[in-house]
């Protein structure tokens, strides 16, 4: 008997078809009413099954309607290998309560390739390039990184290979594995810099073993990059003031980040590479500045930064509310600080930098309203003085930094 409570059952589906499911996986596909899938899923039901079926639609959020108008009803979703892997039950269950779902899953595309090349799926990079920008993978490249990635299709493959050459991790070297768990299974290996095979199923997955080539340098996580790093106009937080704003705005994963003046972009894109789910929104007036943001995210693996083309505090208006504030440029602006203090969620962070006297001035205002914390940041540089070297100071930055629910 099916709990009437659960209406709804996901149940994954592997290369080997309906044959290759358990005896209550097929109990509930049996027993719905109507069947949701994609083509490939719907094609495997028999042909004189006469109950409803429900294709998947684009946008695929008509069919999610037209399955929660069905609440009450017995329906089954048939989804590709483990639905709770980048899968369609993700995408339900935040719609959907878990208490009325049954989800029944298959093994994973991560999990079969782990399981044919001997990788512990537990420190291996998952990535999903399905609908989602290539240059994600640029924030996963790192020397001995093991990379597993589903592919959108085909032509995924050579894409991968293409950024990682760029990058300078040619000897890197590529497995495509493709229809994993069928009879059509088929695994091809080569390297990223020769990679030249077209030949390949759309449904594969790549697997890569990351080699930097001599003498290149990779890219930390943590916060700091170096300045060259980013294509910029001069408009840059330098690497070690960066590293002490992104320590005092202390991003949390599923965190939210208004960069507001940004510049080149370079606290929102550090911000979201700390973690795959901290979120940021990039707000610049300077049309220049602009597509530095955009290359610069692309670059280093945070394509899904959003960027807003627009003047603060107007600009502001109407996001979404934030956990922390990062303020760069435009300090002095009338208003900006009300908007920003009335937006920020308690427990939020709001971090402000200047460099001018007039700056400070403002801070100062800031905190005789709400109270806070100075930092005076200083940085001096080892240079070339004739044959030898002298310590060149940078302008020094003064910080502000306010938790909203202080005392």
């Amino acid at each position: 008997m099916l709990d009437s409570h659960k209406w709804l059952s996901i149940v994954g589906i592997g290369e080997d078809g309906l044959q290759g499911l358990s005896a209550i996986a097929r109990s509930l596909i049996d027993q719905a009413e109507v069947i949701v899938g994609g083509d490939r899923h719907l094609a495997m039901l028999p042909s004189n099954d006469q109950r409803q079926r429900i294709p998947w639609t684009s946008p695929i959020s008509t069919s999610i309607a037209e399955i929660i108008q069905r609440r009450g009803q017995s329906v089954c979703v048939l989804a590709s290998g483990d639905p709770m892997c980048y899968g369609i039950g993700v995408t339900l269950t935040r719609q959907i309560p878990i208490t009325e779902i049954t989800i029944v899953p298959a093994p994973s595309a991560f999990s079969l390739a782990c399981a044919r090349l001997g990788w512990s799926l537990t420190e291996v990079e998952t990535i999903s390039l399905c609908g989602r920008p290539s240059s994600l993978i640029q924030s996963y490249i790192y020397p001995g990184a093991q990379l597993l990635i589903l592919s959108e299709g085909q032509d995924t493959p050579t894409i991968v290979a293409k950024i990682l050459t760029q990058r300078g991790y040619g000897d890197s070297k590529i497995t495509v594995l493709e229809r994993m768990g069928g009879t059509q299974e088929r695994i091809q290996e080569g390297t990223a810099a020769t990679w030249s095979e077209t030949d390949i199923a759309p449904l594969n997955a790549i697997a890569v073993n990351c080699l930097a080539d001599p003498g290149v340098v990779s890219w930390p996580r943590v916060p700091g990059l170096p300045d060259n790093a980013y294509h910029h106009d001069g408009q840059l937080t330098k690497k070690e003031v960066r590293a002490i704003t992104l320590a005092t705005l202390a991003p949390t994963p599923g965190e939210l980040l208004w960069d507001v003046g940004a510049g080149c972009g370079s606290i929102s894109i550090e911000w979201m590479r700390t973690h795959r789910q901290c979120r940021a929104i990039a707000i610049e007036q300077n049309s220049t500045r602009l597509s530095y943001i955009a290359d610069n995210a692309a670059a280093l693996g945070v394509p899904n930064l959003q960027i807003i083309a627009g003047k603060a505090p107007n600009a502001l208006k109407d996001l979404p509310q934030p956990d922390a504030i990062f303020i760069g440029g435009g300090v002095t602006a009338d208003g900006l600080f009300d908007i920003c203090w009335s937006a920020l969620k308690p427990g939020g962070r709001l971090v402000a930098n200047v460099v001018t006297i007039e700056g400070e001035q403002t801070l100062f205002k800031w905190y005789e309203q709400v109270g806070g914390n100075f930092t005076r940041i200083a940085i001096q540089r080892a240079e070339p003085i004739g044959k030898f070297l002298g310590w060149r100071a940078m302008a020094p930055v003064t910080q502000w930094h306010k938790r909203k629910d202080e005392g």
